[in-house]
């Protein structure tokens, strides 16, 4: 068997155990939907809150991992995370979705985070092509919409970062405590796109299309530094950089995402212009590669610090970034290093209690006091990795 069918192969068992590992160890039957919290021991914290984010990527992987397979198995996990979003997440009164409910499913923090709703949208437009129901495309219609309504900026474009529960504004927008305060995010964006671009391919509007359009503009423009070809993080609202670290994940995730954005609707000079970016971002978070072939973390420009830590989306990010700079290049650097990136992860980031540990310093110890499944520990970044380089291995 050639290499490319082994990494196929394995990714392929990867993909199924990742998977299983989710519906055999995290649907919580006593209080609904899934647990909030398991440790790297696999012991549950039945008491734990419930996250948006959680909730919305357990969908999106389960509706992708059905659309990909049509493995019958998959959809009553989707409906499942469809089904507790609809009843515990959604604001009634103001519209939009939670950030949080607690381990009971009443509401717990009822922020507004621009980065949940698009996350939402995500799972829910992945969930239709699924189900094909057409309740299901008018709540991400709806929520498209909302989004619009309330976090686009007509004037500067882009989108506002968060709101409280009545969509006023807030004196704290961050998403995590590790986050720089400010009106407009990368992050964010990024994941805006990839929803929009969701949707779009199930419901080809102009108005969504003109906003992907828009959005490529501003990653283009503002988001992408030219110089060094990694990505700026935050922002004001007029699109003034606020100094940061460099996120070597964010950069090789935006390579390959926002070229895959310009393909789905059918551009072809926005298209080129993010092949051209995607091996520009590419070769700088090359420079965050450790010899074992781990992506490190962060590194702070100034204070010439490195984040010698190295986390589990990192890598599965890593994986697919770079064999998509092969694909564009056929050059055999870029193909080394995604299967250096799965041979980091075989060895170092797979759990053998089954699925990935957050991740490990840089003498392989386990982070600690991590969650295996979290609030942000979602089978997102790594059912994606592997369904995405699947299929574009079997198109080869």
């Amino acid at each position: 068997m050639s290499d490319t069918k082994v990494y196929e192969a394995e990714l392929a068992a990867e993909l199924k155990q990742l998977l299983s590992f989710w519906m055999d160890h995290t649907v919580d039957h006593k209080q609904g939907g899934f647990y909030g919290s398991i440790d790297h021991n696999n012991i549950v914290n039945t008491t734990a809150a419930k996250g948006l984010v959680l909730n919305a990527r357990i969908l999106w992987s389960f509706a992708a991992a059905y659309n990909f397979t049509q493995d019958e198995k998959y959809l009553p996990v989707a409906e499942r995370a469809h089904l507790y979003l609809l009843d515990h997440f959604i604001d009634e009164k103001y519209g939009g979705v939670y950030w949080s409910v607690d381990a009971s499913g009443n509401p717990l923090n009822n922020r507004k985070q621009v980065y949940g709703l698009a996350f939402y949208l995500y799972g829910l437009s992945e969930y239709y092509q699924a189900v094909r129901e057409p309740a299901v495309l008018q709540q991400s219609i709806d929520l498209f919409s909302l989004i619009e309504e309330k976090s686009f900026d007509i004037v500067q474009k882009g989108y506002y970062e968060a709101f409280g529960r009545d969509w006023q504004p807030l004196p704290d927008l961050r998403l995590s405590d590790k986050d720089a305060n400010e009106k407009k995010t990368t992050n964010t964006h990024l994941h805006i796109i990839e929803a929009y671009a969701n949707l779009y391919k199930q419901w080809p509007n102009e108005l969504l299309r003109s906003r992907i359009v828009q959005l490529l503009e501003v990653f283009n423009a503002y988001m992408i530094d030219k110089k060094t070809g990694h990505l700026a993080l935050f922002f004001d609202e007029y699109w003034k950089v606020k100094p940061d670290v460099i996120s070597y994940g964010h950069d090789i995730e935006a390579a390959w995402l926002l070229q895959q954005c310009a393909a789905v609707i059918n551009d072809t000079g926005w298209l080129n212009k993010m092949k051209k970016n995607a091996l520009l971002i590419t070769n700088a978070a090359m420079e965050g590669l450790d010899a074992d072939g781990g992506l490190w973390y962060e590194y702070d420009p100034q204070h010439h610090l490195l984040i010698k830590e190295k986390h589990w989306w990192p890598q599965a990010e890593a994986m697919l970034g770079f064999y998509n700079a092969w694909q564009l290049t056929e050059q055999e650097i870029y193909l080394q290093a995604s299967r250096n990136s799965w041979r980091f992860i075989k060895q170092y980031i797979r759990d053998k209690n089954g699925e990935w540990i957050w991740g490990v310093q840089a003498d392989y110890s386990v982070m600690e006091n991590k969650d295996k499944i979290g609030f942000w520990k979602c089978p997102y970044h790594n059912s994606r990795a592997c369904i995405e380089m699947l299929q574009r291995m079997q198109r080869r």
